[in-house]
């Protein structure tokens, strides 16, 4: 993949999940139980609606609120409510664009240290290794 298309793409996705950024978190109880009492469905009605036991649907509610569910039982159990499961990877701060512009700045950095420690055994070490590790993360990001 070229340098341009993997930066608009991060660009895309970055203006993508500006919104799920603002989503709210899941309750501690988690979502299959508070929609399932906000919408007033009862574990039975749930299970019914699945064909499975009121007992299965609260093993798959703590399954969620434990983060051990899969997201097929998670699929299903929103479906039988009427809803859909959006999933999506959000960074934890900053955005997509800045996490990888940071694995290049580390990328450039080890390759310009080991540069530098060849040249030091030279008797040939710039000063300015910073400014080295700048211009190179600058070059890498280039399109």
């Amino acid at each position: 993949m070229n340098r341009k298309f993997k930066q608009l793409r991060l660009s895309q996705l970055d203006r993508s999940l500006a919104a799920a950024k603002r989503l709210p978190p899941r309750p501690s109880d988690g979502w299959l139980a508070s929609v399932r009492e906000a919408l007033g469905v009862s574990q039975v009605e749930l299970g019914q609606r699945v064909h499975s036991s009121k007992q299965s649907i609260q093993q798959f509610e703590r399954a969620e609120a434990a983060d051990t569910i899969t997201l097929s039982n998670l699929r299903r159990l929103a479906g039988a409510m009427g809803c859909d499961i959006v999933y999506v990877l959000v960074p934890k701060s900053g955005s997509l664009s800045e996490i990888a512009e940071g694995r290049i700045r580390d990328s450039a950095a080890r390759d310009v240290k080991r540069v530098m420690q060849t040249m030091a055994l030279e008797d040939q070490k710039p000063e300015n290794a910073e400014q080295f590790i700048e211009d190179e993360t600058q070059r890498r990001l280039k399109p």
